[in-house]
């Protein structure tokens, strides 16, 4: 594997943890939000914010594909 591959596995990586992670501060506050107001959650809100984490799960495990498609694109 060659720099620019690396780097764009690096970037793919990056993005993925940073989905996850504020997926997971997103989540949280409505959480906190919702005990705080002493309101239900609510199921569709969870579902929405929860989307980004399953994207970056998604491109954890397909990070190498993902970052050679990047690679691929940024040489045409």
């Amino acid at each position: 594997m060659d720099a620019p591959e690396r780097g764009a596995l690096m970037l793919v990586r990056v993005v993925a943890v940073t989905l996850i992670g504020w997926a997971l501060i997103d989540f949280t506050l409505y959480c906190l939000v919702s005990q705080h107001d002493n309101r239900p959650m609510k199921i569709f809100p969870c579902i929405v914010k929860s989307i980004p984490a399953v994207l970056g799960v998604v491109m954890l495990i397909k990070a190498k594909v993902v970052a050679q498609w990047i690679s691929d694109k940024l040489d045409e």
